[in-house]
């Protein structure tokens, strides 16, 4: 049932995408800082950052419009996308965007003011074509990776918001906030892979459960799919300091 509810959560944040888009946007952020502007990106990817201190990446496994889309392919191809060093691209993406930003912003002319809905038509992002040559064209960046690499590609090598969340989470585990996270009780593993199998985000789950890593996992997204296949309830959410 819950995964169900998430699944639909996903769809429908997907389905709403094209309103929503320019509150993810990498670039209008930077356009927005240039005239020292607090637009709607920087205000989601704030909270972004925020609630991770607490939640952790819920919002990959629950919310994400792209996370939605890259779901939905996996009924293409279904298989698990190899972690290593492609991982780190995200991280130099974001290291040269948020440098950018920063720049930008100091750089910038005028008081600084707060516009969530900039560049928006009444709050709608997709509002003529030229913006749906966009759309279609960060719909396919997000799902060329998936098609060709497997489950949810784009969030372990390109996404521009996951960091956010490894680093928010990080610092709250640092400073032992209570987290969101799943636990991991390995005296009850039978290692039958279910967990593996139903991971979102393909990782070897049963490894992690082997290892007892699983709680500290950045590309964990909390969507909590290993947790409900396990057949011995091995894994279980958990609300702790760590």
């Amino acid at each position: 049932m819950r995964q169900r509810v998430r699944k639909m959560c996903l769809l429908f944040s997907f389905l709403l995408f094209p309103i929503t888009i320019w509150y993810f946007s990498p670039y209008l952020i930077i356009q927005a800082a240039i005239e020292h502007i607090i637009n709607g990106s920087f205000i989601v990817f704030c909270l972004m950052f925020v609630l991770s201190l607490f939640f952790g990446r819920v919002w990959c496994g629950y919310l994400c419009p792209a996370g939605g889309l890259q779901e939905c392919v996996m009924r293409v191809n279904d298989n698990p996308t190899k972690l290593g060093k492609r991982d780190r691209i995200k991280y130099v993406i974001w290291g040269v965007w948020i440098t950018a930003v920063v720049v930008t912003f100091i750089l910038g002319k005028n008081n600084v003011t707060i516009n969530p809905f900039y560049m928006t038509d009444h709050g709608i992002s997709v509002s003529s074509i030229y913006n749906y040559v966009i759309y279609y064209g960060v719909i396919m960046l997000l799902v060329f990776p998936a098609l060709i690499h497997g489950r949810r590609a784009a969030c372990h090598y390109i996404c521009w918001m996951a960091p956010f969340m490894v680093i928010g989470s990080s610092i709250g585990r640092w400073l032992h906030f209570p987290q969101l996270h799943i636990e991991a009780g390995n005296d009850k593993c039978i290692s039958c892979g279910k967990c593996n199998r139903a991971c979102s985000m393909g990782l070897d789950v049963k490894k992690m459960v082997s290892d007892g890593t699983i709680a500290k996992c950045t590309e964990c997204i909390q969507c909590g799919a290993c947790v409900d296949e396990c057949p011995k309830k091995v894994l279980s959410y958990k609300w702790r300091c760590r």
